[in-house]
């Protein structure tokens, strides 16, 4: 959790505990000097950077690797403080950000290889070079990997890098900046600026700074996507979703009840590609929900410095206030609760609600938070539809022991993902990015890679 205290012209930042509501860190926001610093820094650096060999970058980055895993317990329990997650998940996360470091320093020579095309030059080629400075806006949900996945590829392939991250994990945000320079990166490759989002069209108008990525809310997304293109900069915006997870006739219940379980409350519900539409065949719903709330019942709240616990807090109050308001005005609307639908402070029970419709909150809007709305449909078509009926588009789970079946229906669907008997997870090794309010862009994989490049032809007669 997060408090912005105001003293004169100087502004402080509390990074609060949601657990207990101690104060784990306070920062202050630097000065417009510094930021201008900060910024120039950067374009000098760059001016370097992109000068070092491919080779060399991915050495960094292998270094960056092993920082954190020497490092893990100490980076994990940063994250468990400032935003409330299991430490199990917290150290999970940090793997998880040396996994897409070494992927990238596995794989970026051959993505960023020139590009031979047969014209009628003597030789013609595409170059993959890289912009510049580039600034991303990070969130606090997975406060260690959303950091990574950009800067791994956007720093190898010769980019520098400015992070304004979420007010509430600035602690987090500092651990990241030592990563880089523990791993030995040159001075202003990369740095993390503690700044208020009032900021943002300040260090996004400056002539050093060539693009930004956001992952946030639809809101910040379109504030964002307006300032970058009255400054003519290209934006990536990873925004919220509101993932369909089908349960067709055929399902297997018990492991679509698994995945259902990991895909709906891994990280408290706290996910843009968290499951959050259940929509499920009416021969299998009784069976699905019977086995679903029992599964529920399982997860383990309390310390969350023990490995066991699997649910925390929600990152703030607020966030939890307004997951209580989306239950109660679905109720108000018809939907039944069957269980939880109690909040406490930054603590909201798991909760599922059944009878779920189009134009309910549970329905139309992003639940950020363990709550699990479910619909009961009567036919696959029914299902693909109501999957469809939402103004996000990052991901889809169907479950369905017919897997050929399923990949005809990825046709049919507007998401940027389609995950059969599987949660919608991000892999290093696949492009991740949504559709509609979703946002657009994608991250990871070498299409990822590919997003801060000058893609440059070279003719040669």
């Amino acid at each position: 959790m997060q408090q912005q205290v105001q003293n004169s012209s100087v502004r402080t930042f509390q990074s609060i505990n949601p657990e207990n509501g101690n104060v784990v860190g306070e920062y202050t926001e630097i000065s417009d000097k510094d930021l201008n610093s900060a910024l120039e820094l950067s374009g000098e650096a760059f001016q370097d950077w992109k000068k070092i060999s491919l080779e060399t970058r991915c050495k960094y980055l292998q270094n960056a690797s092993k920082v954190l895993l020497d490092n893990a317990k100490k980076y994990a329990e940063m994250i468990t403080l400032e935003m409330g997650k299991p430490i199990s998940e917290s150290m999970a996360e940090i793997k998880k950000c040396a996994w897409v470091c070494d992927y990238y320093a596995e794989n970026a020579v051959s993505f960023l290889a020139p590009e031979i095309i047969q014209t009628d030059a003597s030789k013609s080629y595409v170059n993959h070079l890289p912009l510049g400075t580039i600034f991303a806006i990070m969130p606090w949900n997975f406060p260690f990997w959303q950091v990574f996945r950009f800067a791994a590829p956007t720093l190898t392939a010769g980019n520098t890098g400015i992070l304004k991250h979420a007010p509430n994990v600035f602690g987090c945000a500092e651990l990241i900046a030592e990563v880089f320079r523990e791993a030995g990166y040159p001075k202003g490759v990369f740095q993390n600026l503690i700044v208020h989002h009032d900021q943002t069209e300040k260090i996004i108008a400056h002539s050093t700074v060539k693009a930004v990525t956001l992952t946030g809310s639809e809101a910040a997304g379109k504030a964002v996507a307006e300032i970058a293109g009255r400054h003519l900069k290209k934006s990536l915006l990873e925004l919220g979703g509101s993932n369909a997870f089908v349960v067709l006739e055929d399902a297997d219940i018990d492991a679509s009840v698994k995945t259902a379980l990991t895909a709906r409350f891994l990280n408290c519900g706290q996910s843009c590609i968290a499951a959050k539409r259940f929509i499920v065949h009416a021969n299998v719903y009784d069976e699905f929900l019977d086995k679903f709330v029992k599964a529920i019942k399982t997860l383990k709240t309390g310390d969350l410095m023990d490995p066991e616990t699997s649910l925390g807090p929600l990152a703030r109050k607020d966030l939890a206030d307004q997951l209580q308001d989306q239950v109660k005005r679905s109720k108000e609307m018809g939907a039944e609760i069957v269980l939880g639908g109690n909040q406490n402070n930054c603590y909201h029970e798991a909760t599922i609600l059944t009878g779920v419709k189009p134009g309910m909150p549970a329905f139309d809007e992003e639940s950020f938070g363990p709550l699990a709305a479910i619909t009961k449909v009567h036919s696959e078509d029914e299902a693909i539809k109501l999957a469809n009926l939402s103004r996000f588009g990052l991901g889809i789970t169907v479950c369905t022991r017919d897997t050929e079946k399923a990949t005809s229906l990825a046709y049919l669907v507007d998401d940027g993902a389609f995950f059969v008997n599987e949660l919608v997870k991000s892999d290093p090794r696949l492009p991740f990015g949504g559709t509609k309010s979703s946002g657009y862009g994608r991250e990871l994989a070498k299409q990822g890679m590919m997003e801060f490049l000058n893609v440059q032809t070279v003719y040669i007669k």
